[in-house]
């Protein structure tokens, strides 16, 4: 890949790095990303992904920008409220990076779709805010081969990990919905700021994955608490039981 002038000096800071160079900068350029959401997580993730040059960027959501997003979707501006979040967030790519080919599914995340949407990405992230669709996208990952960030936030705390094949899936850690649980942070609400603070960290993760560069976090769980800045790292581990994962899937 033959980087122009412009985008030499754009992506000069990475090149300067030794871990990444013109070699992995050619790498971001030739990913493809895809974000299950544009909420929240998904806005931070779309920000520093076409900041980074990622080549292709898809994002999925079937929601329209509302008033109360805008305190965390830092995406979305006042005036897309009532317009498809991935038409206001395809915008803001294309401001940002006109080198980055986005493509837009204004739709659900459905087991319907999942296959066909997920089969021409090289790295999935997880931007969603109930339990229903990270079970899917997890489900959908481990069967198609693919890697994938998870990631959750709520009040004011926040919890990712790295799947890649071979590695503890999403129900290895949570066979299934927690009973009782607040499903979103929309009856329990959420600092804004820490949307921010993991959406970066899966964005990180993504790139650290397409170059090649540094330990994902597979098989751990990174939370943390934002009101005491306390980061927790646990250990975890593939289920040879997880229905999806395990010996015997069902």
């Amino acid at each position: 890949m033959d980087f122009s002038e412009e985008q030499t000096v754009r992506y000069s800071r990475h090149i300067l790095l030794r871990d990444i160079g013109v070699e992995g900068q050619e790498k971001i350029s030739s990913g493809k990303a895809l974000i299950i959401g544009v909420g929240g997580l998904g806005a931070a993730v779309a920000f520093y992904l076409a900041a980074a040059g990622v080549g292709t960027i898809g994002i999925i959501d079937g929601d329209m920008v509302d008033l109360s997003n805008l305190q965390r979707q830092i995406i979305h501006f006042t005036e897309d409220v009532d317009k498809p979040k991935v038409v206001s967030a395809k915008e803001k790519i294309n401001r940002l990076n006109p080198d980055v080919n986005v493509v837009t599914y204004q739709t659900f995340f459905t087991s319907e779709n999942a296959f066909e949407i997920i089969r021409d990405y090289d790295f999935i992230i997880d931007g969603t805010d109930n339990f229903p669709a990270k079970f899917l996208i997890s489900d959908a990952c481990v069967l198609a081969g693919k890697p994938f960030s998870h990631g959750g936030v709520l009040r004011f705390g926040g919890q990712t990990f790295t799947h890649v094949p071979g590695s503890a899936c999403y129900r290895c850690l949570f066979h299934s919905p927690p009973p009782n649980a607040v499903p979103t942070c929309s009856p329990a609400g959420v600092l804004g700021a820490i949307a921010g603070m993991l959406g970066t960290i899966q964005a990180t993760e993504t790139l650290k994955y397409l170059t090649g560069v540094g330990e994902l976090l597979t098989n751990r769980l990174l939370s943390f608490n934002a009101k005491t800045m306390d980061f927790r790292t646990v250990r975890v581990h593939q289920s040879d039981k997880c229905p999806v994962c395990g010996s015997h899937p069902t």
